[in-house]
């Protein structure tokens, strides 16, 4: 699992990489603000039903299933499920996205009804998301290739595949869009192209592991039900970050104007250490605790778990810290170029700052879903996603109007409701806290179930562990903050002494952690004591 994980960590480094360097091309080409908001909701809509129908649901329900045939029965056979899975979804997301094409408008209605009265806004989203749907399609066939390439321990090929995403709206933002007189549209062209590459791209591995077969329909074949049957509940259980992200683009449509984009470049900021780690540990542990289950190995189950588990907070909780702490500094030093100002940074920053506070659960819930989902167990997920998706819902509410009597002057509350949130910057800080304190809520259910079953056991040591991770933590949050009070404000800091600063910065914070956990008696064999 240390040797997988490392492979699909480190080509998935690649990707997040150039995702930062593709999300800094596109505010330095456009900046942030109604223009930029239309691309990330055309974006952000297929992203979500990909992530439900393909790496959610979809990964969570096909891996068990073929791993079970991999490990039971010929090879031939698992053939034969590749086919038919491969036609079955690939029928069914052509027809979604037939749909999404011919009711396109009231798609971008539905999922951003704050722009109906701006037409020049609505109408580049309807644009952008006729181009951007059709890569529902292409990338959910590229998640069924890469969940039967993991399941063969193949991890590289699917994690360096998104770097072709990356690269094509790279060119999109710095080449294509200046060729198109600054179109946005040159987004969703790059969208468009980028998801047929990553298809291609995938194809000769498959045929490495003779697994590359015509896809044939196969409602009726048993193994197929077996998965569709396991995936109707996930499809809501998986992906409640993503109706969560999805709730609160709506309610960001009613926001000032930027805030969509804001709240896309925290993703980003998340998506590095979450993606790298806490994905990544998904990625590789499913299908090991998958064969645990399969072969009734008790206790290989559950020291797997353990391992994940310990792997997870040595990572996302000092990341959770330095991401909260450095949240301006990042922001300002990776994108206030161009037509980003530092405005624009403070509100990021803003963002940033809310989102973090959730990573530890974000990125734990990518550990402990595989431990429900190995067993074909679907249906408690669902439980705990229904409540933190009704409590995301609250806290939103919640939040908005604890900031709205905070920061809004009466004069223009006097305006109205929806023109005062119009009007007035940071209210965003509110989603990203509702979304971080849900997540707590959904992996605390799930953990409290869990326990219950009875098939996780905790090994020894975990106190000591405990304890050494909060002093090392500490003891870094302590020197980064001391070195932030030194340099000042990052807005108004040069280029290169920003950028010094800030690898100062980041290196005097990691180098403390490290010999702080070293110095308390952790050593590198620990990574592989599961």
């Amino acid at each position: 699992m240390l040797k997988g994980l490392l492979s699909f960590s480190s080509m998935t480094m690649v990707s997040r990489v150039l995702g930062l360097v593709r999300d800094q091309s596109i505010t330095y080409s456009f900046g942030a603000n109604a223009v930029t908001d239309a691309f990330w909701v055309a974006f952000r809509i297929p992203n979500f039903l990909r992530r439900l129908f393909a790496e959610g649901s979809f990964a969570t329900a096909f891996v068990p299933v073929f791993t079970e045939v991999k490990e039971t029965r010929p090879h031939p056979e698992l053939r034969e499920l590749m086919s038919r899975v491969s036609g079955t979804l690939g029928g069914f997301l052509l027809l979604v996205t037939a749909l999404g094409l011919i009711f396109t408008p009231q798609v971008a209605l539905l999922f951003n009804p704050g722009s109906a009265d701006d037409p020049a806004k609505f109408g580049t989203i309807v644009q952008l998301l006729r181009l951007t749907f059709p890569f529902l399609l292409f990338v959910s066939l590229t998640a069924l290739a890469g969940g039967a390439l993991n399941s063969f321990h193949r991890f590289a090929i699917p994690a360096v595949t998104p770097v072709i995403l990356n690269l094509c709206m790279i060119a999109g933002a710095l080449w294509l869009a200046p060729l198109m007189g600054m179109s946005i549209l040159a987004l969703g062209w790059a969208v468009l192209a980028a998801g047929a590459l990553q298809l291609l791209f995938q194809l000769p591995a498959l045929r490495g592991i003779d697994l590359l077969t015509l896809p044939r329909w196969g409602w009726s074949h048993p193994d197929v039900r077996k998965v569709l049957r396991l995936m109707v509940p996930t499809l809501f259980g998986s992906s409640v970050a993503q109706i969560n992200l999805l709730l609160d683009t709506v309610i960001a449509s009613f926001l000032f104007a930027g805030s969509q984009s804001w709240l896309s470049q925290a993703d980003r900021f998340l998506e590095l250490p979450l993606g790298v780690f806490g994905v990544a540990l998904g990625t590789v542990i499913l299908p090991a605790l998958s064969r645990h289950h399969v072969k009734t190995d008790t206790a290989g189950f559950s020291a797997a778990l353990d391992w994940g588990l310990r792997m997870t907070l040595m990572i996302a909780l000092p990341a959770m810290i330095g991401l909260m702490l450095l949240s301006l500094p990042l922001v300002a030093t990776l994108f206030q170029y161009g037509k980003f100002t530092a405005f624009d940074s403070r509100m990021a920053a803003m963002s940033v700052f809310g989102l973090s506070f959730g990573l530890p659960a974000f990125a734990l819930l990518k550990v402990v879903l595989p431990a429900f989902y190995a067993r074909q167990d679907t249906r408690t997920p669902v439980r705990a996603g229904i409540v933190a998706l009704v409590a995301n819902m609250a806290l939103n509410l919640l939040f908005l109007a604890v900031l709205y009597q905070l920061m809004v002057p009466p004069p223009v509350r006097a305006l109205g409701l929806f023109e005062a949130l119009a009007r007035t910057p940071g209210l965003h800080l509110a989603l990203g806290l509702a979304s971080a304190l849900a997540s707590y809520i959904n992996l605390g259910l799930l953990w409290m179930w869990l326990r219950r079953s009875g098939v996780y056991q905790r090994k020894p040591g975990w106190s000591r562990f405990l304890l050494r991770l909060a002093l090392a933590c500490l003891a870094m949050a302590a020197v980064v903050w001391g070195g932030l009070q030194w340099v000042g404000d990052f807005t108004a800091l040069p280029k290169w002494p920003r950028i010094g600063s800030l690898l100062g910065l980041v290196a005097a914070g990691g180098l403390t952690y490290a010999l702080a956990q070293l110095a308390l008696g952790f050593r590198p064999r620990d990574l592989r004591e599961h």
